[in-house]
């Protein structure tokens, strides 16, 4: 079967590379034990292991997850790749998981295609956290719907050592509900994160954002899309990219306000930090906006490590290399503090800390 990818002439898709998916798509995975000390966060809650996109229940506890075809389709030139079996959290009104779900993603080279559901019923509230590791391409799909009130948290760690992540959000929030995506890219492989999220009630909020870690020829790139379709909704898009040696790492925010979104409120706060001249970032924000009452805002800046603070870390006895780590790990910890546990949280930024020491 031919693999259909899109070209870098679309715009949407101007800083993606996609030059290695067909040869993953015909390689085959080498499978095999897998050592699973250091993927488990140890949140206590429901967790599946997928390896080589299939679940393995050895290693797995489902809890409330239904396991099987996931129904839905997408246009979206990867996500509609992401058919078959899967996982799917349904919650019932005011019904909440009392400890976060954990699903591990190991890849053994090849390529493997998961999707997902998640939807939560009036009032009801999860939390997710996923993590990707080996090598491989890695493509998941995963819609989400929101009823009124609901909440859902959702963390996401991409650590695949070589390959290719893509992930597909396809999102819809109702009146009063709240989702929140947070992803941390490091890893080597490169990456595609792609969001479309619709805001279809009054007072809904979103907020999707995260940090991208490259080095070498690493290349991450996003693509993220707010819909404010109903009066009153917030959104939140937050993005902290760091890039070494040659590698890039791009980002394409959009928040689109309809027509009938009055007092909407839409924030967007895109910033590179390049820790090489070699290194490419590239921010393009972007609002679209048809309502005449919204409160709408956009930053985005790229640059270097401030001389002026690593002088002023050298006066006061810290060697070059710890002030270097200590002011980059400043720069992206705004992009993790969002995530609601603390043991995830920290299990974050611990990953972090470790990229960043090798960066330093």
């Amino acid at each position: 079967m031919t693999l259909a990818l899109p070209s870098s002439r679309d715009e949407a898709w101007r800083w993606a590379d996609l030059s290695a998916l067909p040869a993953l798509a015909e390689a085959t995975p080498r499978g095999g034990v897998i050592d699973t000390h250091d993927l488990w966060i140890g949140c206590g809650g429901p967790r599946l292991f997928f390896l080589d996109g299939m679940l393995d229940p050895a290693l797995s506890d489902q809890g409330g997850l239904a396991i099987g075809t996931v129904e839905g389709e997408s246009d979206h030139p990867l996500g509609r790749l992401a058919t078959g079996a899967g996982w799917t959290l349904t919650l019932g009104t005011d019904q909440s998981l009392p400890h976060t779900i954990e699903i591990v993603h190991v890849a053994t080279g090849g390529a493997n295609h998961v999707p997902a559901r998640i939807s939560l019923a009036a009032g009801a509230q999860a939390s997710i956290v996923e993590t990707h590791v080996g090598d491989g391409w890695s493509n998941r799909r995963t819609r989400i719907d929101l009823a009124r009130g609901a909440r859902l948290m959702r963390s996401v760690r991409l650590r695949q050592a070589s390959g290719f992540t893509s992930l597909r959000d396809e999102a819809v929030v109702a009146d009063g509900a709240s989702l929140v995506t947070i992803q941390l890219a490091l890893g080597g492989a490169g990456t595609r994160l792609d969001a479309a999220i619709d805001l279809a009630g009054e007072g809904a909020f979103a907020e999707h954002g995260g940090a991208l870690l490259a080095r070498g020829g690493q290349r991450h790139d996003v693509a993220a899309v707010v819909r404010h379709a109903a009066p009153g909704g917030s959104s939140r898009q937050l993005w902290r990219a760091v890039a070494d040696d040659h590698a890039t790492a791009s980002l394409a925010a959009r928040v689109e306000v309809a027509r009938d979104a009055q007092k909407s409120d839409g924030e967007q706060s895109l910033r590179g930090l390049l820790l090489q001249r070699n290194a490419t970032i590239n921010l393009k924000p972007e609002l679209e906006i048809f309502a005449d009452d919204v409160k709408c805002a956009h930053g985005a800046t790229v640059g270097e490590l401030d001389r002026a603070a690593l002088f002023y870390l050298a006066s006061r006895g810290i060697p070059p290399v710890p002030a270097r780590a200590l002011l980059t790990r400043a720069f992206v910890a705004d992009a993790l503090d969002r995530i609601g546990e603390d043991q995830v949280r920290e299990a974050f930024a611990r990953d972090a800390d470790s990229w960043l020491e090798r960066a330093a």
